[in-house]
């Protein structure tokens, strides 16, 4: 299976506000994607999924991706 470069936007819960966040990731399809989404604020943030609101995953070129390191991976 070919993996495909996705961007995440969405908000999650920071003490008593939300804070906005946009990723890029490389994936196999959207419900892998959200899957990381959820590990990596689990781990990182230690945020429960119930606190992560995920509005718009989008699949894009890799022309299009901004992230430096998924960048170096598609290039190398």
């Amino acid at each position: 299976m070919r993996t495909k470069i996705f961007r995440i936007q969405g908000k999650f819960m920071m003490g008593k506000s939300f804070k906005s966040f946009t990723k890029e990731l490389k994936a196999i399809n959207e419900e892998d994607i959200q899957e990381k989404i959820y590990s990596e604020f689990g781990s990182k943030h230690g945020i429960k999924r119930s606190k992560i609101s995920i509005e718009e995953i989008k699949e894009i070129s890799e022309d299009e991706v901004l992230d430096p390191i998924i960048k170096a991976l598609i290039e190398g």
